[in-house]
């Protein structure tokens, strides 16, 4: 449990930014703020069986990477949807796995689309101090009680906490105040190949096309309790490149005794000169040809943002330092000053290579010389940059470099999203951070990537983005995990954030 100095503190917050909403918004403010105490009561009420609900979900994985239990992750979405008070779940059938469309029709004015993602990345549980499945409830020095296990913070304790929300509403027989569509899918973590499908679908569309925005609920707190609101984000594709001697008709027909290298081809030699010819030889920039001719510079507003998120002068080398002890680096390329990081970070698009596989990979050697190499590539893309057009572009260029056939397949991607920073969903956020006293920045777009576009391109052009207090560690990697009990006066516990998205929803629904 919190310890009661903070829990005081967290309640004084509360009625603060019950107070503030009355005062920035008049009159009418005065029943929401109300409200606003009694849904705090229920979610008060309510914390154990939010937390039991993420720890289910947790222990009920889909991994799309794996194929694992899909049409199950699905049915199990659905499932909370309506527990939830979403009046219709349906699941949608795609090429691929399926989807979760459901809406809530509360009789309100406005329509607000969420977005979840109910798969999670793969784990090995020999690299976790707990097991990734049991989503045990743990201690954790300087933070509180945790949730730890896959899936916590990426995305489902966000999401719950938004499901919280829903729950206290009904249980404080409070209206929520605006209807709900929600898409969920179960690829995200394989760049979402079809979720487009979902989205286009007949009875999606319409739906979807009659909301103000789209959210992916988050958690989005620092270390340091701070906020970055991200008006967009990288596209990204995910892709294999393949030399092989079936395509290639040189090289062995299977793994060779590697004493035969002095006389046979190697196609792991060949997918290594293939990968040289992507990028400048020091790595660092794309080189295929016309990558950089769609590329938008940043704007002098987006320079502006860096500057303002880099720091001044008297915290900007502490800023750099906690950023390189973050990211467990000591410098960045070419030696650039922190600033100058953060331009290239949000504005240049990366060829980068996630994993190589040929031969033999296991202790000691085997000396062979292998008759097939892979390479595992993601693509980031930036504005006005197309997956459609990138891949057209990745294969042209080495069919020019000499290797037609070297393979380039291609297994999920979508294009960057933007969202501007006057649009109510962008407001919203930065209202209720403000009202809870947390710091909030806004920053020209995530270096990482989400299937926004879907949203923010045509034909909704919605704007969309990640929202949520709330804090957690370890996305994509071992001992992941969400703070749902907070020591930490700076970061949000799972009632805190609960209460960020009614707040939230509140102020989507009379803000101007």
């Amino acid at each position: 449990m919190t310890d009661k100095t903070t829990f005081d503190r967290r309640l004084m917050l509360q009625a603060s930014a019950a107070g503030a909403l009355m005062l920035s918004q008049g009159a009418a403010w005065a029943k929401p703020a109300d409200d606003l105490k009694a849904i705090r009561k229920s979610v008060e009420a309510g914390h154990a069986a939010s937390v039991t609900r993420i720890q289910e979900w947790i222990r009920n994985p889909s991994i799309a990477a794996e194929n694992l239990k899909m049409r199950e992750g699905a049915e199990y979405m659905a499932r909370l949807a309506l527990d939830a008070g979403f009046q219709n779940a349906e699941i949608i059938s795609t090429d691929g796995h399926p989807g979760v469309f459901a809406t809530m029709d509360n009789g309100a004015k406005e329509w607000m689309g969420i977005y979840f993602m109910y798969d999670v990345k793969q784990y090995d549980p020999a690299e976790w101090s707990s097991p990734p499945l049991e989503a045990r409830i743990l201690d954790k020095a300087n933070f509180g009680k945790v949730i730890m296990g896959r899936g916590s913070v990426n995305q489902k304790g966000p999401e719950a906490a938004f499901l919280a929300a829903l729950h206290a509403f009904r249980a404080a027989k409070k209206k929520i105040p605006v209807n709900l569509v929600l898409v969920a899918e179960g690829e995200e973590e394989i760049a979402s190949p079809h979720f487009h499908q979902i989205v286009q679908n007949p009875k999606v569309m319409p739906a979807l096309s009659k909301c103000m925005g789209v959210i992916i609920p988050s958690a989005s707190q620092s270390a340091q309790g701070s906020v970055v609101i991200n008006l967009g984000a990288k596209g990204a594709v995910e892709l294999e490149v393949v030399a092989s001697s079936a395509k290639w008709g040189r090289g062995p027909e299977k793994d060779l005794h590697s004493s035969q290298k002095a006389r046979v081809d190697s196609p792991a030699w060949r997918l290594v000169a293939a990968l040289q010819t992507l990028v400048t030889p020091d790595g660092n920039t794309p080189a295929i040809e016309g990558w950089f001719e769609k590329v938008r510079p940043l704007t002098a507003r987006e320079k502006e943002l860096v500057a303002e998120v880099a720091g001044d002068a008297a915290h900007i080398a502490q800023n750099e330092a906690d950023a390189k002890t973050t990211l467990g680096v000591k410098r960045w390329i070419d030696d650039l000053d922190y600033r100058a990081s953060i331009e290239r970070l949000v504005s240049q698009p990366t060829v980068n290579i996630q994993g190589l596989v040929a031969g033999y990979t296991g202790p000691g050697g085997k000396t062979i010389l292998p008759n097939r190499a892979v390479a595992k590539i993601d693509l980031r893309l930036v504005p006005n940059m197309t997956r459609e057009d990138c891949a057209k572009k990745i294969r042209a260029h080495l069919d020019k470099k000499g290797f037609p056939d070297v393979e380039v397949n291609i297994s999920g991607g979508y294009d960057p999203t933007e969202t501007d920073e006057n649009s109510k969903v962008i407001r919203a956020q930065m209202a209720v951070f403000k009202n809870a006293k947390i710091p909030a920045s806004l920053y020209p777009r995530s270096p990482g990537s989400w299937p926004g576009a879907v949203f923010t391109g045509p034909p909704l052009k919605l704007p969309a983005g990640q929202f949520g207090l709330g804090y957690g560690q370890g996305a994509h990697a071992p001992d992941e995990f969400f703070l749902v009990e907070s020591s930490n006066p700076k970061l949000a516990g799972l009632n805190e954030a609960t209460m960020g998205y009614a707040e939230f929803l509140y102020l989507m629904a009379t803000m101007k």
